[in-house]
C-alpha cells in the first residue's frame, strides 16, 4: 500500500465497520424483533422513570403507536445498512480501479453516517434519552450504546472530510 492511499484504505475499513455494524443492528431488531420492542415501548411509556408529574405527559402509552415507531427504526436501520454498503462497495471500486475517483464513497459514507448519527444522536440521545427521560431507567437505558455508536460514527465521519491530496490522487 502506497502512502497516498493510506487514507482511503482507512475510509474504507472504517466504513465497512459501520456498515456491518448497523447490518447486524438491524438484523437483530429484525430477527429478535420483541426483545427492542418492549425496550422502545418501556422509554415511550416512561413507566420505568421517576414518575415525576411534570414529566409523565410526555409519555405514549398506545401501543399501536409505540409499535409504529419501533418499525420507523428497524427502517430507518435498514436504510443506513444499505447506503453504508453501497458506500462501502464504492470505496472498493476506488481502490481497485485506476481513475475512478473518491467523491462518489465519500458522499455515500457522509449520507449513510448521518442516518446513523440521526438515529443514535437525535432519536436515542435527544429524545429517547431527553425527552422520554430514559436516562432515569435503570432497566431500559440505552444511552451508552446510543453514545458510543454516535460517537463512532462521527469519528468516520470526521476521517472521510479530513483536507488531505490523498482525496486528489489517483
Amino acid at each position: 500500500m502506497t502512502a497516498e492511499r493510506t487514507l482511503p484504505v482507512a475510509a474504507t475499513a472504517l466504513t465497512a465497520t459501520m456498515a456491518v455494524y448497523i447490518t447486524l443492528v438491524a438484523f437483530g431488531n429484525i430477527t429478535d424483533f420483541g426483545t427492542n420492542q418492549e425496550y422502545v415501548r418501556h422509554v415511550l411509556a416512561m413507566d420505568t422513570t421517576f414518575q415525576d408529574e411534570d414529566l409523565m405527559w410526555r409519555a405514549v402509552t398506545d401501543r399501536t403507536l409505540q409499535d409504529a415507531v419501533y418499525v420507523l427504526i428497524i427502517i430507518w436501520e435498514v436504510l443506513a445498512a444499505f447506503v453504508l454498503v453501497a458506500a462501502t462497495l464504492l470505496w472498493v471500486r476506488g481502490l481497485t480501479r485506476s481513475g475512478y475517483g473518491w467523491a462518489p464513497a465519500r458522499r455515500a459514507t457522509t449520507l449513510g453516517l448521518l442516518m446513523v448519527m440521526l438515529l443514535f444522536g437525535l432519536g436515542f440521545i435527544a429524545i429517547g434519552g431527553e425527552w422520554f427521560a430514559m436516562w432515569q431507567s435503570a432497566k431500559w437505558n440505552g444511552l451508552q450504546a446510543a453514545i458510543r455508536t454516535f460517537t463512532l460514527a462521527g469519528f468516520v465521519l470526521v476521517l472521510i472530510h479530513l483536507p488531505s491530496p490523498q482525496w486528489l490522487r489517483r
